[in-house]
């Protein structure tokens, strides 16, 4: 809403302000995300998994479409890849969309134990939407325009097809996400978040769907400590009356791993920011903070 509002962004201007984000709708954060992508390429031809030139698949948990959008932009600058592995939570847009070339956010939105891909509008969609239809800003202009009036949109099957030689889109739900947790710890005791579990839930549908045992990077993108309660439940422990820092200590103590550095420490540092404020106040909220003037 305040991105994309004119008035604000005119007003800040005049205050020589100007609004960014951190997110991946940021150059900055996808920039060094496609590098990583080639590092671990190098690791896996260092170990002797692949030899270099080999392709790969990429797999990614999705949100906002930003994480697989570097590695779509790795694949452009070079890197050898086969597919890349779209997976979603159970808000399932994302995979419904490359199955079938219609994006339709006209649906539930749950909350679950991997909140960053909580997302019925993926921002980043829309740059690969541009290279799939040769560029034509216009075209997409009018996609995202149909979707905040409408709410949908399809794209045409020459794009559709461009869009599903390189993407298979699956998600995971709750029940699929703890599993998928317990069985990596289980069997290869590795410890992993639900974000990451879902990734490794849909990978293994993708296996199983295709036969296809082509060597894997598989994007983990949390500690798992964060989220330290789905964690433990899926691990089948009972959380019952801890608070998240006994829930830090108990994860620690079962799985043997020490808790990050920068969540022990947090215990001891004062509350710095405890406002809130209803989505219709934010730009009420944005003046105060900066100390401007609302007219």
């Amino acid at each position: 809403m305040i991105f994309s509002n004119s008035e604000i962004n005119k007003r800040l201007e005049g205050f020589r302000f100007r609004l960014s984000s951190a997110n991946s709708i940021n150059w900055g954060r996808l920039a060094p995300q496609i590098v990583y992508y080639y590092a671990a390429y190098e690791e896996m031809v260092t170990a002797r998994e692949i030899r270099r030139g080999q392709k790969i698949n990429i797999c990614v948990p999705t949100g906002n479409f930003g994480n697989i959008l570097a590695a779509y932009y790795a694949i452009q600058s070079g890197l050898p890849v086969s597919k890349l592995v779209c997976a979603s939570n159970i808000n399932n847009v994302l995979s419904d969309f490359i199955r079938t070339g219609v994006y339709d956010r006209r649906r539930e939105f749950y909350k679950t134990e991997s909140p960053s891909m909580d997302i019925l509008i993926s921002s980043n969609l829309e740059r690969l939407l541009f290279e799939l239809v040769g560029r034509k800003a216009g075209l997409v202009s009018d996609w995202m325009r149909q979707l905040s009036a409408e709410g949908w949109y399809q794209i045409p099957g020459d794009a559709l097809v461009r869009l599903q030689s390189l993407f298979y889109g699956g998600f995971a739900d709750p029940s699929e996400t703890s599993r998928a947790i317990r069985e990596v710890y289980q069997n290869h005791h590795y410890l992993i978040d639900p974000h990451t579990a879902v990734a490794y839930s849909v990978l293994e549908k993708y296996r199983e769907e295709t036969g296809d045992r082509t060597p894997t990077i598989l994007a983990a993108t949390a500690s798992p400590f964060k989220f330290n309660q789905a964690v433990l439940e899926a691990l089948g422990r009972d959380t019952r009356n801890l608070d998240e820092f006994s829930m830090l200590d108990e994860l620690s103590a079962f799985t043997g791993q020490p808790v990050p550095a920068k969540l022990a420490e947090l215990r001891s540092l004062p509350e710095l920011h405890r406002g809130v404020c209803e989505k219709e106040e934010m730009a009420k909220t944005l003046y105060e903070f900066l100390r401007v003037s609302e007219k």
